[in-house]
């Protein structure tokens, strides 16, 4: 009988260790950005510092399917490397079928915007994680019972507890550390990199050097077309190394608009048919293209600013052509510029391991 309740208690004992996360440390430890020379500083909110340790447990929530109702989907599966972290369906679809309205915005260098989503209602990449989770076309889960179901796996406690110590686990602990992940997401080096810096006479590597020596005539063309008043004209929206302007624009996609955009936000009917300007850094890469996906490549999209834009009463004024339908590119200014726009892959941003799925 002694010997039958000794085991009782070790079989209890074992339970409770196996309930409790193991004896680990909080000694967060300061992530350094790799920050490009040509770049801005990144501004870091001071209530979610920069840790390995945040970093780390992001990175393997960004790819958790237990974040979904069903289990079957994580923020990975409509933001796919191999597509810059963007869906190539026209719409993404939820878990239970349903279909959105708009395309997935690539997720690039999100750490220097200020909005979030083609309407902008997120001012913070924190609020940007925490809206599909319960997204009722998306993924369609509870707070509460992700961090339920997460919780009770002791890998997950651990690392809750190396990056935050002991706060409580909670869906703004998890939206601050898949933050944190996308915050190290940077892409700076296509050839448009170089082409950028030395145009701006900042100094360049050996290895950049070689890239130069391999830019065409073309690309060089088709860079110097993009910011011409008299060419593409694209460098009102599209500029500087970040290779976009923060504000919202009505583009001329429609002249009448079945998605209002920003107006849905704030409820302003100037604000109709206005959406955020994405950058074009791996564009080649993020198609379709426009918020609705409408655009399958690049070619059409050159189309439309060259012969398809259409007027509206909230049509940004910088496109200035916009009355004659475009900026009316021939066929040999349309590939100049298509040139120019290859430039901007970066082949190291899409297959750099640390932003890939964990093992």
């Amino acid at each position: 009988m002694k010997y039958i309740l000794i085991s009782m208690l070790f079989v209890v004992a074992a339970i409770v260790l196996a309930c409790k996360k193991d004896k680990v440390g909080y000694e967060p430890t300061p992530y350094e950005l790799k920050i490009p020379s040509h770049f801005p500083d990144m501004p870091i909110p001071a209530d979610n510092p920069m840790t390995v340790e945040g970093v780390e447990l992001g990175r393997k929530l960004f790819y958790e399917k237990k974040l979904s109702g069903d289990n079957t989907m994580s923020c990975g599966s409509c933001h796919s490397p191999q597509a810059a972290f963007s869906d190539p369906n026209q719409f993404s679809e939820g878990i239970d079928g349903s279909i959105g309205n708009r395309n997935a915005m690539a997720l690039i260098n999100l750490g220097w915007d200020s909005f979030y989503f083609w309407d902008g209602r997120a001012k913070t990449l924190e609020d940007l994680v925490l809206e599909p989770v319960e997204n009722p076309i998306e993924m369609h889960e509870d707070w509460s019972n992700a961090i339920s179901e997460i919780s009770q796996d002791v890998e997950y406690r651990n690392m809750f507890y190396r990056a935050f110590g002991d706060q409580p686990i909670d869906k703004y602990l998890a939206a601050k550390a898949v933050a944190q992940f996308l915050r190290t997401m940077i892409s700076g080096s296509s050839k448009f990199d170089v082409m950028y810096k030395n145009a701006n006479f900042i100094p360049l590597t050996p290895e950049e050097q070689a890239i130069l020596a391999t830019v065409t005539p073309e690309e060089n063309a088709g860079y110097d077309l993009f910011q011409s008043l008299n060419g593409a004209d694209c460098f009102h929206c599209h500029n500087g190394p970040l290779m976009r302007v923060e504000k919202f624009s009505n583009n001329g996609l429609d002249a009448t608009f079945t998605d209002l955009g920003r107006a849905d936000v704030t409820g302003d009917m100037s604000d109709a048919g206005k959406f955020k300007v994405p950058t074009l850094r791996n564009i080649a890469l993020s198609a379709p293209y426009m918020h609705d996906g409408r655009f399958q490549n690049l070619d059409e999209v050159i189309d439309h600013y060259s012969h398809g834009v259409q007027m509206s009463p909230t049509i940004d004024p910088l496109i200035e052509f916009a009355n004659q339908g475009g900026v009316q590119l021939d066929q040999f200014e349309k590939d100049l510029l298509k040139a120019f726009l290859l430039t901007l892959t970066d082949e190291s941003f899409v297959n750099n391991p640390d932003f890939q799925e964990p093992e």
